[in-house]
């Protein structure tokens, strides 16, 4: 008797684990998990990047060395990934190299374009025109992978970059520097527009490498960053910029540790963008990485006080309903 009440509390023990297990793989809490991911981790990020590339340093230095910026971004990447392909004992990754090397050069210039254009335009503008990021991706979905979204998914992801946009437009305080301004306005917003086109070929040549071989998230992300490594490394060399980052950081040597946990944070942050795109698609990972965007504002709101107009209320309004629907009705299946 005594046998069989052990074997039955086994059986509701290892039942009660199965639960957790499906519970914890169920599509939802990846879902949430990701979300927290990008989320957390970006935020951080953006803290970060702005604290170097728009802090002041000494009487009238600046930091223009995006190049090197973003060959560290790639190595903490690759490492990253590495140690989880390592730990995770994955099957070999069936891509040809010449794809990954093609999708890592746009992935490379898209971020090189957004990291240059901050020299031009505020943080805010700089994130205001990657929010967009959805609209690219769809486009080129559809002209490089052949996809075909339900006619409501475009309303949603619509609806969604309408809210960004609404939220976070100010109107230009008065007159402040507008001549400089207008001289440099144009770089600016050239630069963002040139990384939101590398970013949407980028998601179309990764839904290609998904569609034709069996590759995971992080042999993506591995191959990916190396490569980008590879052309970043060509660019610090070729450009000079490796002796002027070396004077820089010995003048200003607190520069490296927010290098290095620029390169964490973003790890971390890419990290989850991949497990997002394996498990979910890049639209949905651009549709989270738009809303994380969109709650850096709200924080700032909530965080600092920040006063709220009725336009940006409505810019909120407009990016749940566009999210909420989308999670609701965009789930029928792309061809």
């Amino acid at each position: 008797m005594g046998d069989e009440t052990k074997t039955n509390e086994k059986h509701h023990h290892h039942h009660r684990q199965h639960k957790t297990q499906s519970f914890l793989m169920s599509p939802t809490v990846k879902l949430f998990v990701c979300f927290l991911g990008i989320f957390g981790a970006y935020l951080l990020f953006g803290i970060v990047q702005e604290s170097i590339v728009k802090g002041k340093y000494g009487k009238n230095d600046k930091f223009t060395y995006i190049i090197s910026l973003v060959f560290f971004q790639c190595i903490f990447n690759a490492i990253v990934s590495k140690v989880i392909l390592v730990i995770r004992k994955t099957h070999r990754d069936t891509t040809p190299s010449k794809m990954y090397a093609f999708a890592s050069f746009t992935y490379l210039f898209a971020m090189l374009a957004s990291n240059y254009a901050l020299e031009f335009v505020s943080y805010p503008m700089q994130v205001l025109g990657k929010s967009v990021k959805p609209v690219p991706v769809m486009l080129l979905g559809v002209l490089v992978a052949r996809k075909r979204y339900p006619l409501v998914k475009y309303l949603y992801v619509l609806l969604i970059v309408a809210g960004v946009v609404l939220f976070m437009y100010k109107k230009p305080e008065k007159a402040t520097k507008a001549t400089e301004a207008n001289a440099i306005i144009g770089i600016g917003e050239f630069l963002l527009i040139v990384s939101l086109a590398f970013d949407g070929l980028t998601g179309g040549i990764q839904d290609r490498i998904r569609d034709s071989h069996r590759v995971q998230a992080y042999h993506m992300m591995y191959s990916m960053n190396i490569w980008s490594c590879l052309w970043a490394l060509i660019g610090v060399v070729a450009t000079g910029e490796i002796y002027g980052l070396y004077n820089f950081l010995t003048a200003y040597p607190d520069v490296i540790t927010k290098m290095f946990l620029l390169g964490l944070t973003g790890a971390i942050g890419q990290n989850f963008i991949f497990l997002t795109i394996e498990w979910f698609g890049p639209l949905t990972c651009s549709i989270f990485t738009t809303t994380r965007k969109f709650f850096t504002i709200l924080c700032s709101v909530i965080i600092f006080g920040n006063p709220i107009s009725t336009q940006q209320m409505l810019g909120t309004g407009l990016v749940f309903i566009g999210l909420f629907m989308e999670q609701l009705y965009g789930k029928k299946k792309h061809k």
